[in-house]
C-alpha cells in the first residue's frame, strides 16, 4: 500500500484538537501557515516557559491513521486532528522511522526530529487514552506512540490524498527520542 496523506489540520490557537482543513501550507523553516506552533523558536507553552529561545523542533506534528484505528479497538473514538496533529498519514510506520528521515508531500519536505511526548492533556480529551499513548514495555522501556514531530525543509501545499515519500538518512538507524 502506498503511503498517503489521510487528513490535514491546523489551529491558530493553542488548543488540544485542531480542525480538519481541506489543505495546509507548510512554510520552510517555520511550520504550518497560521498554526499556533509556527516559528523558528519553540511555541509549546511549557517549553517557552523554560527557554523561549530553543529551536522549534516541533513545527509539524504527524500521526498515523492506523494508531487511531488501534485505539478505537480499545474503545476510544479519536478522529484526525483531535490529538493535535497537523498531518495524519496512512501506510507509514512513523514511530519506526530514523531521526532525520525526510517525508515528501509534493514539493514540501519535512525532516522528522523525534517523538511527541504525550502529556496529561490526552486524558482531558478522553479519560484513559494517555495509557494508550505512553506505557512501559515488557523490558521496562518507555513507549511513546502519540506521533512524531518535524521541521519544514521545503514549503508547499499538503492535502488529503497526496502521496508521501520517505527518504531515510544515510548510515545507521537512529531511533526517535522525544523532542
Amino acid at each position: 500500500m502506498a503511503a498517503v496523506v489521510e487528513s490535514v489540520s491546523s489551529s491558530g490557537e493553542h488548543t488540544f484538537s485542531k480542525p480538519v482543513r481541506g489543505s495546509i501550507r507548510l512554510l520552510a523553516g517555520l511550520g504550518v501557515e497560521g498554526d499556533a506552533h509556527l516559528g523558528t523558536t519553540v511555541k509549546h507553552r511549557s517549553r517557552v516557559a523554560v527557554d523561549p529561545t530553543q529551536p522549534n523542533l516541533r513545527q509539524v506534528h504527524l500521526m498515523h491513521a492506523e494508531l487511531l484505528e488501534e485505539v478505537a479497538l480499545a474503545g476510544f473514538a479519536v478522529a484526525p486532528g483531535q490529538m493535535g496533529e497537523n498531518i495524519t498519514t496512512r501506510g507509514i510506520d512513523l514511530l519506526g522511522l530514523s531521526r532525520g528521515t525526510v517525508l515528501g508531500f509534493g514539493r514540501a519536505r519535512v525532516e522528522v526530529t523525534g517523538l511527541r511526548n504525550p502529556c496529561a492533556q490526552i486524558d482531558g480529551f478522553s479519560q484513559g487514552l494517555l495509557k494508550q499513548m505512553v506505557y512501559r514495555d515488557e523490558q521496562g522501556g518507555l513507549v511513546r506512540r502519540a506521533g512524531v514531530m518535524g521541521v519544514v525543509l521545503a514549503g508547499g501545499l499538503v492535502e488529503p490524498g497526496m502521496a508521501v515519500t520517505v527518504a531515510e538518512p544515510a548510515g545507521a538507524h537512529v531511533p526517535l527520542e522525544r523532542v
